[in-house]
């Protein structure tokens, strides 16, 4: 399996990484084969949290790291703030784990800059992590978070953590565009080590797991960490690792031209349906429906299981209030739209842009009905 070098620390891992969340929906013998056959055929990051299941997940995992420790890059996270919580949440994930160190500690879904001012503060979780780190029990420091990238961006700007975890997929590409625009450069900037999660977006993708991991796997990040909770699901993910061929541009653009969950509903962000002859600034509209919602309430009617994954993932990242807010300074809302169908041309996948200015409005401007 492909290795690649984990930002500046001098580890490398494995293409393909073993996320722990999903073990919870397993029992610890299934686990413990998942596991072992992982690292059999040359899988090397293990990654859980101290919040996954309570320290069932870790639990789980040290029945098989206790063993195995030294075949393995082994990360926890933490959601303590403070250092005494840092070092409490830590001593009990080396307890669960069964080892006396672990690799990497990862701040755990940091998603307010309160937060990160709290974390980066007197007393604050990074000094539980440096002395834990003095103290040989950590490797590397890491964070994490989910959907808009904004805290991440300035957490990196302002402590040089060694690993940043973040959301890639080709669905929320459009959702969250700052991520690859913004994130991504920075931590290459600063030799931050990338780590890919939500391949397929949280399963929303499961109808094109080969095509979602090859994107995945395509993207500039040290590891691509996948929940796996089947033998079936595992086999799969190492066949797309051990076949794994970067996509070239133009198949690139082709996936985001003709992939299924996109349609012509996604805004792809290309900007072309500009100018707006009322200043609508529509591209940016859209961005912030999609952190509103991902852009999955479209207003299609779906089959019943299709409509209940959507509306189980939408608020999936909690940036409904943010996008709100951010909808409320703009000058000029959708609602100015007149309907003058100047912009539906020029938009080369096809979107009804008027029907979904009215559906943004809707959804950003708190609006009773649509």
């Amino acid at each position: 399996m492909e290795k690649r070098k984990f930002g500046k620390t001098g580890l490398e891992t494995s293409i393909l990484g073993f996320g722990g969340f999903h073990l919870l929906e397993i029992p610890a013998s299934e686990a413990e084969y998942l596991l072992n056959r992982y690292l059999d055929e040359g899988g090397n990051y293990i990654e859980t949290a101290a919040s996954y299941g309570d320290g069932e997940s870790e639990r789980k995992i040290g029945r098989v790291i206790a063993k195995r420790r030294r075949e393995c890059i082994l990360a926890t996270k933490t959601g303590e703030r403070t250092k005494k919580g840092c070092l409490d949440s830590l001593n009990r994930s080396l307890k669960n784990l069964q080892t006396d160190y672990i690799d990497l500690l990862i701040m755990h879904g940091v998603g307010t800059m309160d937060e990160l001012d709290t974390i980066l503060g007197p007393d604050g979780a990074i000094e539980g992590a440096l002395q834990a780190q003095r103290e040989g029990k950590i490797g590397f420091i890491g964070i994490s978070m989910h959907g808009q990238p904004d805290v991440l961006i300035e957490a990196l700007k302002r402590y040089p953590f060694d690993a940043v975890m973040t959301t890639i997929n080709y669905y929320d590409r459009f959702n969250f565009p700052e991520i690859e625009d913004v994130l991504v450069p920075l931590a290459l900037e600063k030799e931050v080590a990338i780590i890919l999660m939500k391949p397929i977006a949280d399963g929303f993708l499961w109808r094109s797991a080969p095509i979602a991991f090859r994107y995945a796997m395509s993207q500039p990040v040290s590891v691509v960490v996948a929940g796996i909770n089947t033998r079936e699901m595992l086999e799969e993910d190492l066949r797309y690792a051990n076949e794994f061929v970067p996509l070239t541009p133009e198949e690139k653009e082709e996936l985001f031209k003709n992939a299924i969950e996109l349609g012509n509903y996604v805004c792809r962000q290309c900007g072309k349906c500009l100018p707006c002859p009322e200043g609508i600034n529509i591209p940016e509209i859209f961005k912030l429906e999609g952190y509103y919602d991902r852009q999955m309430r479209d207003g299609i009617v779906r089959d019943p299981a299709e409509f209940a994954l959507r509306d189980r993932l939408r608020f999936w990242f909690g940036n409904d209030k943010m996008a709100r807010a951010k909808y409320a300074q703009l000058d000029v809302k959708a609602d100015k739209c007149t309907g003058c169908g100047e912009c539906i041309p020029r938009c080369p996948y096809n979107i009804d842009i008027i029907r979904k200015l009215h559906i943004a409005d809707y959804k950003l401007g708190n609006k009773e009905i649509f």
